[in-house]
């Protein structure tokens, strides 16, 4: 195994934050390329730079993310959802950009990938990265500063079921004395419309409902961030990161219902229904970095503040027979403010041993203001009238230290421990003031494993703890009345919601055991096993409570820690290139990657008692081929995630249908400073189908999904 080199002075030009705590310290003249950084990693890793982020010239951040290894976006193809790693969301991933934990509401699906330099994805935890990634971490790393003249200009338009939906974004990378500087601008509107259809069966009565529904969204928005960075005397750099992103829209939903049967007694009578909404977010964020050599070693201080404001409107009406008999207005307004300050020191001890320890201190601030108001023609009063302020604050503490060395040519280690303690205080209107705390202590190992020092064979293991914590909404969240139900009532089905202040963080304890294989031309085989076992796991139960300010109890959803899980996988992972396995075959860039994941709640009765709805795998087939002669390159990729039934309690059933998604792209080499790419996204458009059973009620969902054709511009100006 390659030697560690002795620690240099920090470049005039710093890399930007990386999650990459395991990295050797290696100094060459320019940076690794991905697979190379891949390999000499010690924590099991994956880097995506910015030639396969571009590839297919997605709108968002997450149809990048969906064909990666591992990786699925719950929802419909092309509306974005929730990001999860090895089929586990819900706080189970951990998403950072440029190193530190997403704050303030962003979501990463509303990124535009212009603003990407790089995506890492770490498999297990390390101490430097935080150990709340029971599944994993993705670290989005922003466009680092400047390492080459840049003036780029891309003009995008999309269409989708006949809508148009244009795009706007340009980056600047030069310099300006001694200040260099990158600059990336995007500007974007968003329309789509939707349609589904709902199906509601009574299991013990002749009762059927039927409702379609119907939606249009129009959003548009703005997003800009910079890397502005000084170099300094004795190697020392500072560098201010600000980050400004704006979006607002507005949406209209119509609903026709039809019913046979008998009704039953809290039925809901009405023909048709009809509503819109509008909504506004705005974030500012500004974080800095300053790095200088103290003593012997390297420190890096790093903090910022952030504030952002999300704001949402909305109101449904319900008829029958052209009359109005309901009413639903709610209103949410909410407001965050951010900060942290990390420090880390990094020392070099000989010629093979690195040694890093570092603290971190954050803190958040936020106030909701939210209202419901439900009125009914067949009643003078509101059936619900209800105002909520929540005032909550958020203080986190950790300190780590991990070493990385190399043990023999052939083997190296990294270890790594974590104390980490979050401070949870809220207080609301209608609930009771709250107060969480808990603390973690995580210790995590690494080893590499090479046959020969300079094998292109090695073998990965890991050993960690990792954590999931309980979300402010978990914890704080105010008592919330169904709005369900036209009568103001409650049931089991159609339950009121809480919060929960005595929650604790799950814990688990992991293993990894990886084999790969690197091709001299830069392609690679990997093999990956995992498994996860869960304590304090946290569930949402649904039970009767005596509530203030009703006579009767009701039926209130609230999570709680239920007990224990297991999940664990195989991930299978290739890429190369056809001519350099096969003589004579054209230079076709393949990859593939497949993970087949199983999991097992035990408080919940088998079969398919999955941990947090986890899909049964997922899969990835694609291929570029570059046409000799012309400027043409094409390339596509199928990703297929397999249908599945998660029991989610004794009598609560979910199904999913499967999801086949065929991407393709054609781009286009007019001269070395103008390129055009065109690509259409699901190209199947196979319709997404979800079953809920719970006891006697069944309900099926159809919903609709659309090709989507987008054609980029890409200038060098």
């Amino acid at each position: 195994m390659a030697q560690a080199h002795p620690i240099a002075p920090p470049p005039a030009v710093p890399a930007a934050p990386s999650a990459d705590a395991a990295q050797r310290v290696e100094v060459t003249g320019e940076r690794q390329n991905e697979g190379e950084q891949r390999r000499q990693s010690t924590a099991a890793k994956i880097i995506v730079g910015r030639d396969e982020i571009e590839r297919f010239g997605d709108a968002s951040l997450g149809e990048v993310l969906k064909r990666l290894p591992g990786v699925t976006i719950g929802g419909r193809p092309g509306r974005g959802g929730q990001i999860r790693m090895r089929g586990l969301g819900s706080g189970y991933t951990q998403i950072l950009l440029d190193g530190e934990r997403v704050q303030g509401g962003v979501s990463l699906d509303s990124i535009d990938p212009e603003m990407v330099e790089r995506i890492e994805i770490l498999r297990a935890p390390t101490a430097e990265t935080g150990a709340r990634a029971v599944a994993g971490t993705i670290n989005i790393i922003t466009r680092e500063g400047f390492r080459k003249r840049l003036n780029d200009l891309k003009l995008g338009f999309g269409l989708e079921n006949g809508i148009v939906s244009p795009g706007v974004s340009w980056t600047r990378d030069d310099k300006w004395g001694d200040l260099n500087y990158n600059v990336t601008l995007n500007a974007w509107v968003r329309r789509n419309e939707d349609q589904s259809v709902v199906t509601t069966t009574s299991l013990d009565s002749d009762f059927t409902q039927v409702e379609a529904n119907q939606s249009s969204d129009r959003r548009h928005g703005l997003h800009f961030n910079a890397r502005l960075q000084w170099p300094m005397e004795d190697g020392a750099s500072l560098m201010l990161m600000p980050l400004l992103v704006f979006s607002e829209g507005e949406g209209r939903r119509s609903s026709t219902l039809d019913h046979s049967g008998t009704e039953p007694p809290d039925f809901d009578d009405y023909d048709h229904s009809a509503g819109d909404s509008e909504s506004r977010f705005m974030l500012a964020r500004l974080n800095g970095q300053w790095r200088h050599r103290l003593g012997e070693g390297r420190m890096e201080w790093r903090g910022g503040v952030g504030a952002s404001q999300s704001r949402s409107e909305s109101e449904r009406h319900q008829y029958l027979n052209g009359a109005e008999t309901t009413r639903l207005n709610e209103d949410t307004d909410s407001r965050e403010q951010t900060g942290h300050l990390n420090a880390k020191y990094t020392l070099l001890m000989g010629e093979s041993n690195n040694l890093v320890a570092g603290a971190e201190v954050d803190m958040g601030r936020r106030a909701e203001d939210s209202s419901t108001l439900l009125v009914s023609s067949a009643s003078p009063d509101p059936l619900i009238n209800t105002q909520d302020s929540l005032r909550a604050s958020t203080q986190r503490l950790a300190f780590y230290v991990q070493d990385e060395w190399n043990l023999t040519p052939q083997w190296a280690a990294h270890a790594g421990l974590r104390w980490e303690g979050i401070t949870t205080e809220g207080e609301s209107e209608n609930t009771p003031d709250a107060r969480n705390r808990s603390s973690v202590w995580t210790p995590l190992l690494h080893a590499v494993w090479r046959p020969e020092p300079k094998s292109r064979d090695q073998v990965r293991m890991s050993l960690t703890r990792s954590y999931r914590a309980p979300t402010l909404q978990n914890l704080l969240g105010h008592y919330s009345v169904s709005s369900r139900d036209p009568l103001g009532e409650n049931s089991e089905t159609k339950p009121d919601r809480a919060g929960n202040p005595n929650l604790r963080p799950e814990l688990a304890t992991g293993i990894d055991l990886a084999y790969e294989h690197y091709l001299p031309s830069g392609g690679m085989f990997s093999a990956n096993v995992f498994h996860r076992r869960i304590r304090d796991l946290m569930r949402t139960l649904t039970t009767l409570e005596d509530v203030p300010d009703f006579d009767e109890p009701r039926w209130v959803a609230r999570p709680q820690n239920v007990g224990k899980a297991t999940t664990q996988g195989v991930e299978l992972e290739a890429k190369f290139r056809l001519s350099d396995l096969v003589d004579d075959a054209p230079a076709v860039d393949l990859r593939a990657n497949v993970s087949v994941f199983r999991s097992k709640v035990d408080s919940v009765p088998g079969p398919n008692n999955r941990l947090d709805s986890q899909p049964g795998g997922t899969a990835n087939f694609g291929a570029d081929y570059r046409w000799p002669g012309t400027p043409l390159t094409t390339g596509g990729n199928f990703n297929y995630t397999p249908g599945y039934t998660t029991r989610l309690a004794a009598e609560q059933w979910l199904t999913q249908s499967a999801k086949r998604v065929f991407d393709a792209y054609v781009l286009w080499t007019i001269n070395p400073a103008m390129r055009l790419r065109v690509t259409a996204s699901n190209l199947l458009q196979q319709d997404a189908q979800t079953v809920s059973l719970v006891e006697q009620e069944r309900a099926d969902t159809v919903a609709s999904t659309f090709m989507n054709w987008r054609l980029q511009l890409e200038m060098k100006l």
